[in-house]
This record gives structure tokens, sequence and C-alpha cells, in this order.
């Protein structure tokens, strides 16, 4: 279609929307599938960041590790076809994680579909279950209208990825067509009886306990909801991966419901009279594989607050359910008259002391003692606070269990699961907060699904420092081959590189780790390198976790077989 006065191209009126709706900073791979966007994004180069990454795999997980850690729409712009498919997973864990995410997808011509035409796909099908909404702009005169819904679906109710198809002919069309007005995002307020219901399960409670965890938490909501717990001396914990929405060095703080929990937590859920859930799922990894209550009753008084009502009573029937936002639930249960709270206080101090105990780092012995090691990374973040990102893997433990979080302190993990999120991750959160001290906890094997994104760092001025836990394998499947069948290891050996030259090939900071004293210094020569740097931790094998190490499980499992014959 020739172009005429007051018509723009589709490519143009997506731009256009995009700044129109606040973006700030996207990630991409560049494709031809969708020239004409990043031909108009050229006019919006001085206001919108747009970094080339590596692999789309890479480019998702930066959109979703910033939606996550700023809690606006991560945006990430990839190919058709191959491209598309190496986003998933980024995709995949943005629906998990309940984080706003916005994927902008290049699509063939609309003359060619249904042909299986070159790198031809119907992502409406392929995206269908990781996403919250998928659509294809058939027509540039509704880019506008998708665009906007787009934005407000990703950060709306429970937050989530949102993935538009754009065919590259649509994007060539000329339209006249006016800019949608910025986006809102909507959330469900609770209700006045149903806080009042809530106060008085409070005051009844002798042994209460607060899950928190899911997305839509803003730094004031964080807030707020610990003034809550103080108020009511309510001991509470975070969920999966969720580890900086409360204040861990706060008295009501007592842990997290994660994989390789603290047995106390455990007991201590199993015997409350009162659960309070804010935001969380109750899905496998914090009910213990479904264990922790009974289904569909789950025994007890049990509150469930969340953005999404489908999720309210979707594997336990509450007692009381509130569809609320996050933040606008922190700030009206701070606002409730609080509850007398005086006779649990042995409860409270009892939850507090147990997780004080789990984190006091123990002497673990060894060339390369990982726990002092997680006693030098402490002391940094409590001086300047910082971002720590996590993969997948047992080496998380060390992170999870012995470092300390909050909105100064922030953490990003995958609750997913996916390999591969930390190095993306940690590379987002430099770019992203330029002055913060990022550090990126990551295994051997998951480092290297995505290492060539710290030349991504390096390229605008990030300077993550990632500390690579380097055992020769993939660890956790090597822990459930002890655990299920001992002394038959098979398919998770790995032979490594020198991660420390590699990183230095990149032109970063590389260092190799072997004895304990080595990390303290070696991690401030990395931070004060001002560049994209590798601490490689040479780990003894044997230690698989924090708390025992493969000979150990093996031997148990040997005993429990011999056991039971």
């Amino acid at each position: 279609m020739p172009q005429t006065p007051n018509t723009r191209s589709g490519g143009q009126v997506l731009a256009d929307a995009l700044y129109a709706h606040g973006v700030e900073l996207a990630y991409c791979v560049a494709g031809e599938s969708y020239l004409e966007l990043l031909d108009a994004l050229y006019d919006y180069r001085d206001r919108i960041r747009l970094v080339t990454c590596r692999q789309e795999g890479g480019a998702a997980n930066m959109a979703e590790a910033y939606g996550k850690l700023t809690g606006k729409p991560g945006v990430v712009m990839v190919t058709r076809g191959p491209g598309a498919c190496h986003a998933a997973i980024g995709c995949h864990t943005a629906f998990q994680d309940s984080t706003p995410m916005v994927m902008l997808v290049g699509q063939v011509a609309r003359d060619q579909m249904d042909r299986e035409a070159f790198q031809e796909i119907d992502y409406r099908r392929m995206f269908g279950q990781v996403a919250k909404w998928v659509a294809q702009i058939e027509t540039a005169d509704r880019i506008p209208e998708y665009i906007a819904r787009a934005f407000h679906t990703a950060t709306s109710g429970r937050p989530g990825p949102v993935v538009l198809a754009l065919p590259e002919d649509m994007l060539r069309d000329h339209v006249a067509v006016a800019d949608a007005a910025r986006y809102q995002t909507v959330r469900a307020n609770p209700g006045p009886a149903d806080l009042e219901t809530l106060r008085g399960m409070l005051a009844e409670a002798e042994r209460p306990l607060m899950l928190v965890g899911g997305g839509g938490w803003s730094d004031a909501a964080a807030a707020d909801i610990v003034a809550f717990a103080e108020a009511n001396d309510i001991p509470t914990l975070c969920s999966f991966r969720r580890l900086d929405i409360f204040d861990n060095n706060h008295k009501n703080f007592c842990g997290d419901l994660s994989t390789g929990s603290n047995p106390k937590v455990i007991e201590a859920f199993k015997s409350s009279d009162l659960l309070v859930v804010v935001g969380a799922r109750l899905g496998e990894i914090t009910t213990q594989g479904y264990t922790l209550m009974s289904i569909p009753d789950p025994g007890r008084k049990l509150v469930h607050i969340h953005a999404d009502s489908d999720e309210l009573g979707r594997v336990f029937q509450p007692t009381l359910a509130i569809q609320s936002g996050m933040a606008q639930f922190a700030a009206a249960a701070k606002a409730l008259q609080p509850v007398d709270a005086s006779r649990r206080t042995a409860w409270t101090e009892a939850r507090r002391a147990d997780y004080e105990a789990w984190t006091t780092i123990p002497e673990y012995g060894g060339d390369l003692d990982l726990g002092a090691c997680m006693k030098e990374v402490r002391k940094r973040l409590a001086a300047d606070g910082g971002v720590v990102t996590v993969d997948a893997g047992n080496f998380s433990g060390w992170p999870m269990r012995f470092l300390k979080y909050d909105r100064k302190v922030r953490f990003a993990g995958p609750t997913s699961g996916a390999m591969g999120y930390s190095v993306p991750a940690a590379c987002s959160a430099s770019l992203t907060f330029k002055d913060k001290l990022v550090l990126g906890f990551v295994g051997d094997g998951g480092f290297m699904m995505a290492p060539s994104e710290l030349a991504t760092a390096g390229q605008y001025g990030g300077k993550p420092v990632m500390l690579v836990f380097n055992n020769g394998m993939y660890g956790t499947i090597r822990a459930h081959q002890a655990r299920h069948h001992p002394g038959r290891p098979i398919a998770i050996e790995l032979v490594n590189p020198d991660f420390a030259a590699l990183i230095r090939a990149y032109g970063g900071h590389g260092e190799t780790v072997k004895k304990t004293e080595e990390f303290g210094p070696a991690l401030d020569r990395a931070i004060a390198s001002g560049r994209p740097a590798i601490i490689e931790l040479q780990m003894d094998p044997d230690v698989i976790g924090t708390t025992t190490t493969l000979t150990k499980m093996e031997a148990a499992s040997r005993a429990a077989a011999a056991k039971g014959s």
C-alpha cells in the first residue's frame, strides 16, 4: 500500500505504541520477520534502549528478570520459528512466576500462511498454555488496540506474559490510525467484610502462619505486609524463590517453603491452626508435593488471597477466599485494627529461633568451604545491597539458605525450575540497576546454557559477577540417582572449559578459586573490575548441598533398601 500523508507503516505504529506505553528498555535478537519494527525503533534509539542479545532464550529471560525486578512489563522481540521456539522457555517462566511480559514475534506474510511457509508456526497453538493471551495482529490499523490490551493483560490480575504475532507484510502496510492512551493496571481490592472476617480469625488463632509469594509486589506492598505481620505478630514464610518479598532480618520472618526447606518450617506448617496465604500459589513445591495439607479440605483454617479468582480453591478449599492485588491487600491489611496477639508470642519467637538456627552458617571444612564463601557474600550485600540471581540446581541452596533478602537486597530465580536463567537474569539486572552490585549464582551445567549473554552485558556496560559452582556434573540429577539408584550414575558428567579464561575472552574479569581463603579477595577484585566477571568455584563434587553429601545419600539409600528387603 503506497504511503500517503498522515499515514504510518505498521512498524511505525507499533514503535509509537511501545513508547506511548512507557517502554524504556527492550531485549531482542534481530530478525527479518520484524524488520519494519526495527527500522521504526531507529527513530526512538535515544528513548528506548534496545539490547541486542546473543540468543532468544537469553533475551526472553532478560525480559522476564526485568519484569520480575521492576514490576513493569519486560519487552522482548524475537523472530519467527526458531526464534520463538528459543524464547518459549522464558515465556513459560514468566507464566509460572507471574511476571509481566510482552513478547513480540515475527510471523510469515499473511498470503503465505497455512502452507508451512519458511519458519511458519501457529503461535496461538504454540504458546496457548504458557501465556495469558496469544494473538496475531492481522491489520495494521488494529495495532494500537492490540498493544494496549497486551500491556493491560500482562499487568492486570495475576501478572503474566502476552505473546503477539506480527505478520511481516502487516508491518509494511500504511494506515491512518490514532494512538491509544497508556495502559492502566487493574487489580481487585479486598472487601471490608472479608477483612473483618480475617481479623476475627486472627484474633482466635494461637498458631498462625502467613505465606507470601507470587507476583505483583511493589516496595510499598512489601513494607505494608511486614507492618501487618508485625502488628498482629504473625510468623511469616516466603514461597519458593520469593525470598525478597518479606524482610528476612525482621523478627516475624521465619523462612521459606522451597526445595530443601528447613524441617522445622515443615513441622510448623503442619501444626499451625490458621494459614494466611497472600499471593502464593499452593503448588507442588510450596506444598512439598501437595503433602502439607489434605485435599480438598486442608484440615485447618485457610485464608487464601490471590489476584486470580481461578487460583482460589484450585486444589485446596479455603475457609476464606479473597481476590485482590498484592498492593491492595497489603495496604488494607496494614490499616486493620491489630488483634491481641500476646498469647502467641512464644509461638512466633520459636519460629524465628528455628530460622536463625537454620541460617547460622556452620563450618563445612574442606579445601573450599562454601559456607565460609557465603559469609563473605553476606558482608558485601549487607554494605550496599544488590541483586542476587539464581539458576536451577542443588547449588542454589547456598544463596537461598544462607543469604538475607529484603527490598534492598533483591532476589530473582525461576520458580519454573528452568536452567539457563541466572546468567541472562544477572545481565538484565546489571543493565537495569547500573549502580547495584549484581551477583549471579549458577552451576556449571546451567552456566553453559547461556554464557554468551555475558558478551551482551559487556557490550552495553553491564558488570554482573557470576559465581559458577563447578562440580563437573548435573548435580540435581546426580542427587536423585544417589537417592533412588545408588552406585549407578549415568548421563550427568560434564567436561567444562576454563570458565575464567572464557570470560577473559569476552573482555571480562575471570578468577578460579580452589581454597576458602582465596574467595574473599577474588570477589573484591571481580567487583572492582567494573566488567562482567566470573569466579569459578572448584568445589568437591561430593558436597551436593548444604545438608548432606552424595556419599551419605548413597549409604542411606542402600541401608533403606537392605532394611526393606
